[in-house]
């Protein structure tokens, strides 16, 4: 036993006369640069001219106050206190149940027109904030302009039609419009 005792106080004697080993830092590597894509800046409202730009607000606004128009009698209709405010119906005779089926029907059908006239609303509201900002008519998938055609037949449009195909076939990412008005349209 002594013999271990010894050679562990060589040990010992040994490793207080070297000096501690420095903890070794790894070395950081080389930040890699990253490839750069060409930017390709898009102009204002995608070159419209003012005329282009008030034409096309017009017809954004006028799409608008249709909407609200319908969206205020669908909502009168579907939202009727009860089935003979809803239909119109002024008799006071017992209800039968098909009757009952049918209106519900054709309550949760308009609630569901509502839904869509909603997000129609959302959206025009979204073209009108992006004509303030300057991005009107540029693809919001790609940065390119969206093509004129496509904006004559749907004004408040944020994809170009190839990036809108995309998006159909599930191949790009769909991009949320808020409503800039931060609620209701």
């Amino acid at each position: 036993m002594a013999k271990t005792s010894k050679s562990a106080s060589k040990l010992s004697k040994k490793s207080a006369r070297r000096p501690a080993k420095k903890a070794e830092t790894p070395a950081k590597p080389e930040p890699r640069p990253e490839p750069v894509e060409p930017v390709v800046k898009a102009k204002r409202n995608a070159g419209l001219s003012a005329s282009e730009l008030k034409h096309f607000r017009e017809l954004l606004l006028a799409k608008r106050a249709t909407l609200v128009g319908d969206v205020t009698s669908m909502a009168n209709e579907a939202l009727g206190k009860n089935r003979q405010d809803a239909s119109g119906d002024l008799s006071n005779m017992p209800i039968h149940m098909a009757d009952i089926g049918s209106d519900n029907y054709e309550q949760e059908f308009t609630l569901g027109l509502l839904e869509s006239e909603h997000a129609l609303l959302r959206e025009i509201s979204a073209a009108l904030a992006r004509m303030e900002k300057g991005a009107y008519g540029i693809c919001m998938g790609t940065g390119k302009p969206i093509g004129k055609p496509r904006l004559e037949a749907k004004p408040w449009a944020k994809y170009s039609i190839e990036y809108a195909r995309q998006v159909e076939k599930g191949l790009a990412a769909d991009i949320e419009v808020e409503d800039p008005a931060g609620g209701r349209p």
